[in-house]
């Protein structure tokens, strides 16, 4: 895949042609594709979830992933879109004085984006497990699945405040290496693609968990779609 494709795709999947056609995922690619995050006008989109709001119940239930998706992913796009808005007008009235607090804003609000839409499409409504190319870079990078996944839980939980737990591929050292992610843009490493990622602001639990954030990471590990992860994992390894 070409770099530039890559990224114009937010450093996720890049098109419906690495899918199984049957899937819910390919379909929903083909059909705009929730990882599509631009269109041509430069305006940043928000896709439909891909499964119905009630798909992961119970382990999130319909309201919660109702409010999570259309009032704080929406409202990172509605944010996302006037950053870049007010960017743009900075730079027309020579302003430059405002760039950098319009640039800061849009990390944010881009970051939350890119991967609250990872987020989705990392869940199913059954348990499975990672196998193949995916399953030998586990295993290669902490020695065991049971091992990644005490680490994952681990940090997720641990993350201070508001954030996310991410599994990433670091094509530097050609191994996956866990974050702690606060906020949406914070304590990453240069260089990683996020291949699977949890969201640990309250927003994401606060209706069934309350405050019960460990509750939630347990239950969240054990309807992670290993085949959209490895999906991931393939477009990261094919980046040119």
């Amino acid at each position: 895949m070409e770099r530039r494709k890559f990224i114009q795709n937010s450093m996720i999947l890049g098109g419906a042609t690495i899918l199984p056609q049957s899937s819910v995922w390919a379909q929903n690619i083909e059909q705009g594709g929730i990882d599509k995050l631009m269109n041509d006008k430069g305006e940043f989109i928000q896709a439909d979830l891909p499964y119905a709001k009630n798909f992961l119940e119970p382990c999130m239930d319909e309201e919660t992933l109702y409010l999570h998706h259309t009032f704080h992913h929406g409202g990172a796009v509605k944010g996302a879109n006037k950053d870049l808005e007010m960017i743009n007008k900075a730079m027309l009235d020579g302003n430059l004085e405002l760039v950098d607090h319009w640039t800061q804003k849009l990390s944010y609000h881009f970051s939350s984006h890119i991967l609250h839409s990872i987020f989705w499409t990392n869940l199913t409504n059954k348990k499975n497990n990672p196998k193949g190319t995916l399953l030998k870079y586990i295993e290669k990078s902490f020695t065991s699945l049971d091992n990644l996944k005490a680490l994952l839980a681990q940090v997720s939980k641990a993350v201070e405040s508001s954030g996310w737990g991410i599994l990433a591929y670091q094509p530097f050292t050609d191994r996956l290496t866990v974050l702690g992610c606060a906020d949406h843009q914070k304590l990453t490493q240069w260089g990683c693609i996020p291949i699977l990622v949890i969201d640990v602001w309250e927003h994401a639990y606060y209706l069934t968990y309350r405050n019960r954030r460990a509750e939630f990471v347990d239950c969240i590990m054990d309807i992670i779609n290993w085949d959209n992860v490895a999906q991931r994992l393939d477009v990261a390894l094919n980046i040119k």
